[in-house]
């Protein structure tokens, strides 16, 4: 088998690669990968491991959602000296616009610096070879080191994958068992081309944690100047004014007024939030990246962390009366680029619920508003409901239903546009 030939081959002089070549210096190194599971901070299995990569959030084959845990996960393995990484859940994204859709979104709030990992988890659904290609093109081409993760048997009955390993690395599961694995077992080892990482186990620790090993120093990709608390580049902050006011997650913008959210009891970097901080109003004072000074207070705030409630910054100003025909291929955010405005201000204006559905030959408005009677709009979050969007923007779950025509209360779904 010349594939086994290669890769036993490569796996034979990782030692020598460890030990004479400072450019690939983190071949060898292990490190884990976090999801909401393992917390706000994450954890690690060993003083030894050297990275981490945490799940953003992703497509569960129905709609967009959002890790809450990414951030302050990233903030803490950088904290902590590892080289942090991003991974995107990625089942049934069979078609190249939902692909845009969701690496747009995505990628607009990864909080790894330029070059770090972005890899993409296809175990589950519908797979595409086509669009995995694309996908894994798109991250390239945004400044990130793509990765495909999966396991070989899904990933070889569902895609072409000598396609893809002959362009792109992937990272690779394969268990020989459920007992606690501190190390690498090699006689388990999912053999194939390019194989970039290796997650050797699902149970490193006691109690449950993914293991991995960096056999090519990929996980270095991001960290070239050997200081993970200052990596080459600063974490790509969101551009200004690309978000609409009220929209949640959207950039912070000096002068933003923001109430400070916390569900727990300290600061993303540990120490406790002071009593009269919480649920409190602050101006923004500062901002760089995603760092804020709030009246005094520095603090490491994600964009998960904190509400916009009123904005001093107006949005761009377009020609009255303009209209757009949707082209084929057209998203709606490709529409928003052309004439100075976001998605959702054009979802709100043409009355969208679903910011996906638009079809060629459509004619959009993209000035004006969509009624007197509604006087703002929000975007959908994974674990939002009518109820608690309802009090988060003082209005009532009646009202959302009937401004909307909502048939059913209970199915709402990451992404989609209410005016309220």
């Amino acid at each position: 088998m010349k594939k086994l030939k290669k890769t036993v081959a490569a796996l034979a002089i990782i030692a020598g690669l460890f030990n004479y070549s400072t450019a690939l210096a983190a071949v060898g190194d292990q490190g884990v990968d976090w999801a909401v599971y393992q917390g706000n901070q994450g954890k690690f299995g060993y003083a030894h491991d050297k990275f981490s990569i945490s799940q953003i959030g992703g497509y569960n084959g129905s709609s967009i959602y959002w890790q809450s845990t990414y951030a302050s996960q990233v903030q803490s393995s950088i904290a902590q000296g590892k080289r942090a990484h991003t991974y995107i859940w990625y089942q049934s994204v069979a078609n190249k616009i939902l692909a845009k859709n969701i690496l747009d979104t995505m990628l607009a709030q990864v909080q790894t610096p330029k070059g770090s990992i972005v890899a993409l988890d296809v175990e589950d659904g519908v797979a595409n070879t086509d669009v995995i290609l694309w996908s894994l093109q798109y991250i390239k081409d945004r400044g990130y080191t793509p990765i495909l993760y999966g396991y070989k048997d899904f990933l070889v009955k569902n895609l072409d994958l000598s396609r893809i390993s002959s362009k792109f690395g992937l990272w690779m599961a394969q268990y020989p068992d459920y007992n606690v694995t501190s190390t690498p077992n090699y006689n388990y080892f999912p053999s194939w081309d390019n194989i970039k990482i290796f997650q050797f186990t699902s149970t490193y620790i006691s109690g449950g944690l993914d293991g991995n090993v960096d056999l090519s120093g990929v996980t270095d990709s991001g960290y070239k100047n050997g200081n993970p608390s200052k990596p080459n580049t600063e974490t790509p902050a969101i551009e200004a004014g690309k978000e609409a006011d009220k929209v949640k997650g959207s950039a912070k913008e000096v002068g933003m007024t923001v109430k400070v959210n916390f569900s727990a009891q300290t600061y993303a970097t540990g120490e406790a939030i002071p009593d009269w901080v919480k649920g409190a109003s602050h101006k923004i004072i500062e901002k760089s990246g995603d760092k804020v000074l709030l009246d005094g207070i520095m603090s490491w705030l994600s964009v998960y962390d904190v509400e916009t409630l009123d904005a001093s910054i107006s949005a761009s100003i377009v020609n009255s009366g303009q209209t757009h025909v949707v082209q084929n291929g057209e998203t709606l955010s490709d529409i928003a680029v052309k004439y100075g405005t976001t998605w959702p201000e054009l979802a709100h204006i043409n009355g969208l619920s679903n910011p996906d559905m638009i079809y060629s030959g459509q004619t959009l408005n993209v000035t004006g508003s969509q009624s007197e009677a509604t006087t703002g709009y929000c975007v959908v979050e994974y674990g939002d409901t009518l109820s608690s969007i309802a009090a988060q923007f003082g209005t009532t779950v009646a009202r959302l239903i009937s401004v909307n025509e909502i048939s059913n209360p209970n199915l709402i779904y990451a992404g989609q546009v209410l005016n309220f």
